[in-house]
C-alpha cells in the first residue's frame, strides 16, 4: 500500500516550530514511519534541497492536494483509501485531511459561531473577526497552482507589443499627438523667456555688485545717491517715522531668527529667554536701533539699551526712547552697567554716516571696547560706507533699500526692504525691480 502514496502532492503540517511543507511524495517507509517529499516547499517558499524526509512523530496534519493515480476511483475515494497504510500508526490518524473530517470541523465551528453552545460567553475575537471565513482557512493556499494561473510570458508579450506592434505603436502615437500637454502646479504653462538677472541699474554705480540667492544682481549705490533716494521717498509720504518703524520691524525679525526663532522663543522656555544688547548713538542710526529694541522687547526678549546721557540728541532718537521706555526693556548710560558675561546677540548702531568724529569720543571708544571683549555675535544696522574701518567687527550687516559700498570684511550682508515704491526709484534715475520676492530681508552675496 505504500506504493499508492508515490506521486501524490501532499501538505504536511509540522506545527508552529517546523511549519508547513508541500511537495510530491517520493518514498514511504512504513517500518520506520517516515515519508519523503520531492521538490518540497516550506511555508510557500521553495526549499534549497531536492528532498525532505519527515517522521510520523513530527507530523501534526497531512492533507492530499493532488492525487496522481486516478485509474478507477474518484479522487476523494482514492485519497481516503490510500491513507491507512501510513496513518495507521495512530499518531496522526486523527489529523488526516479527509473531506468528511474537514466538513465536520467546519460545521462545528459554525455551530459555535452561531451561539448554539457558547451563548452569552461568546468570545470577543469571534465577534470581531469571526465573519464566516474560518472554514476557508482550514485549507492551505496552493501557491503552485495559483502561480500557474498567471501566464507571465503572455502578459509581458502583450505589454511589449510583440503582437500587432506596428498598429499599436501607430495608435499610441496618434493619441500622443491629440492629447494636450499637462503641467504640474509648479510648472510654468507660458512659453519660457530668458531670465534677466540684472534688473536694477543705477546712474552712479557704487563700485560693488551683489547677488541674491536666485542670482539677481543688486548693485551698490553711493551714499549721496542713497540720500537722494530717501529724500524723494520722504517727499512722497514715506516719512522718517514710517521708515524707522519699517526698519525696526525688519531688523527685529532678522534678530529673532538669529536668536533661534521658534526653537528658542516658546512659552515653555521663559526661564531661558535670550538677552540682546543694543549699542546706540544720538543720531538716526541710533534711533533705528532703539526701534529694533522695542520690537524685540515686545516679543519677550531681554533687551538692554546702551545710550549715554547726551546733552543734545536728534528728535527721532528721543521719540523712539520714549516708546522704548514703555516696554520691559532696560536702559543704561554707562558701560559699567552692561553685562560682564557674553550675551546672545549684540546690535551695533554706534556709527553715523554724517559725523565720523564720534569715534574719537570716550563713550564711543568704551562701548566699542566692551563689545569686542564680550565675544557675542554682532549685527550691524546701516553701517557707514567702506572708506571707514568698522570699530566693532560684525558677523551680519543689514543694509537699507540698496546696499552701500561696504568695507571688505567677513560680515554677511543682508538687504532690508523699507517700502520705497518703484516710481520713487525711477525719480532719482534708478531702474528698479524688487529683488525681495516674498521676503522683506534677503541675503546678498559678493560677486
Amino acid at each position: 500500500m505504500a506504493a499508492d502514496w508515490l506521486g501524490n502532492v501532499v501538505s504536511i503540517n509540522c506545527g508552529l516550530a517546523l511549519g508547513v511543507y508541500q511537495g510530491e511524495v517520493s518514498s514511504v517507509d512504513c517500518a520506520s514511519q517516515t515519508i519523503s517529499l520531492r521538490q518540497p516547499y516550506h511555508n510557500g517558499i521553495k526549499c534549497p534541497v531536492s528532498e525532505v524526509t519527515f517522521s510520523a512523530m513530527d507530523i501534526k496534519e497531512l492533507k492530499f492536494l493532488d492525487v496522481q493515480n486516478t485509474a478507477n476511483k474518484p479522487r476523494s475515494a482514492q485519497g481516503a483509501a490510500k491513507q491507512p497504510s501510513l496513518i495507521s500508526a495512530g499518531h496522526h490518524s486523527q489529523s488526516s485531511s479527509n473531506s468528511r473530517g474537514a466538513t465536520q470541523a467546519t460545521q462545528k465551528k459554525n455551530s459555535v459561531r452561531n451561539g448554539s453552545t457558547m451563548g452569552p460567553t461568546r468570545s470577543k475575537d469571534d465577534e470581531c473577526f469571526g465573519g464566516g471565513t474560518d472554514g476557508d482557512l482550514d485549507a492551505d493556499f496552493d501557491f503552485q497552482g495559483n502561480l500557474a494561473l498567471f501566464d507571465k510570458a503572455a502578459v509581458f508579450s502583450q505589454i511589449d507589443g510583440t503582437s500587432g506592434h506596428g498598429s499599436r505603436t501607430q495608435h499610441h502615437s496618434a493619441q500622443a499627438k491629440q492629447k494636450p500637454l499637462s503641467y504640474r502646479h509648479d510648472e510654468n504653462i507660458l512659453e519660457k523667456k530668458p531670465v534677466t538677472y540684472r534688473q536694477i541699474t543705477v546712474p552712479q554705480h557704487g563700485g560693488k555688485d551683489y547677488c541674491t540667492d536666485s542670482g539677481l544682481v543688486v548693485p551698490s549705490v553711493s551714499y549721496e545717491l542713497h540720500a537722494r533716494l530717501l529724500a524723494a521717498a520722504e517727499h512722497w509720504g514715506l516719512t522718517l517715522e514710517r521708515r524707522l518703524e519699517m526698519i525696526g520691524v525688519c531688523s527685529s525679525q532678522m534678530a529673532l531668527t538669529l536668536l533661534g526663532g521658534p526653537n528658542r522663543l516658546t512659552p515653555k522656555n521663559v526661564h531661558q529667554r535670550p538677552t540682546v544688547v543694543l549699542l546706540c548713538g544720538p543720531h538716526l542710526q541710533g534711533a533705528q536701533g532703539v526701534s529694533c529694541g522695542r520690537h524685540l522687547a515686545n516679543h519677550g526678549v531681554e533687551v538692554i539699551l546702551f545710550l549715554p546721557n547726551f546733552v543734545k540728541m536728534q528728535e527721532s532718537v528721543t521719540s523712539e526712547v520714549n516708546l522704548y521706555g514703555r516696554t520691559s526693556g532696560k536702559q543704561v548710560a554707562s558701560v559699567k552697567d552692561l553685562p560682564a558675561s557674553p550675551v546672545d546677540l549684540l546690535i551695533n548702531c554706534l556709527d553715523c554716516h554724517e559725523n565720523p568724529l564720534l569715534r574719537e569720543q570716550s563713550w564711543y571708544q568704551s562701548a566699542a571696547g566692551w563689545a569686542n571683549q564680550n565675544r557675542a555675535p554682532v549685527l550691524s544696522i546701516d553701517p557707514p560706507v567702506g572708506g571707514r574701518h568698522q570699530t566693532v567687527e560684525a558677523k551680519w550687516t543689514l543694509s537699507l533699500g540698496l546696499p552701500l559700498p561696504l568695507a571688505e570684511t567677513e560680515s554677511r550682508v543682508y538687504l532690508c526692504d523699507i517700502g520705497i515704491p518703484k516710481l520713487v526709484f525711477q525719480e532719482v534715475g534708478i531702474c528698479y525691480h524688487s529683488p525681495f520676492g516674498c521676503k522683506f530681508v534677503i541675503p546678498l552675496h559678493r560677486e
